[in-house]
């Protein structure tokens, strides 16, 4: 069992450091749901954020590279994944994320030079009680399960809709596309 936290991983017995700070980590995943990129610039684009010395890998070592990189994001759990409803969009919902995270490590995140991905993971995992953010996420489940909201939620829910609608993210050439259908470009 390793206890301490990587900053490097292995991938054909070489190391490779990689870059293991939290607001690294949230870039890559914003770059990865960014609809005007297509997979091979999504593919570029994270090893070059997450190695260090990208250059270095060798194009035989480049999907076990991309591997290590969402092993890594997943905190090194190899429980397979149900699919499930998107309830949490890490860009619209970092300002709420922010401040229960910062209760649970008991300093601002945002404050800290370095704060290892995994440590910030921890205590997003810790998240709970009655928060904004544990309200937001609560109503999103009920609805992505389509369970009745309780008239609290509801009213809640009609105050704040713009916080809990998880905004859709269209490529430039959709806006665009849109745009002419409605009359606008």
């Amino acid at each position: 069992m390793n206890y301490g936290i990587p900053t490097s991983v292995t991938i054909n017995g070489t190391d490779y450091e990689i870059r293991s700070d939290f607001r690294v980590i949230l870039e890559i995943i914003e770059m990865l749901n960014d609809p005007d990129l297509d997979q091979r610039d999504k593919g570029e684009c994270l090893l070059t954020m997450f190695y260090l010395h990208a250059e270095q890998l060798k194009p035989a070592d480049i999907e076990q590279a991309v591997a290590e990189c969402y092993r890594f994001i997943d905190m090194d759990d190899s429980h397979p994944k149900k699919k499930s409803a998107r309830i949490v969009d890490w860009e619209q919902d970092f300002n709420y994320i922010i401040a229960p995270v910062n209760r649970v490590l008991g300093f601002e995140a945002r404050a800290c030079e370095y704060l290892h991905w995994w440590t910030f993971m921890g205590a997003y995992m810790e998240i709970g009680g009655d928060c904004l953010f544990s309200q937001i996420v609560n109503i999103r489940d009920k609805q992505a399960r389509g369970e009745k909201l309780e008239k609290h939620e509801r009213k809640w829910l009609n105050r704040n809709r713009g916080l809990v609608e998880l905004k859709s993210r269209f490529s430039e050439k959709d806006n665009e596309m849109l745009k002419q259908m409605l009359g606008g470009g």
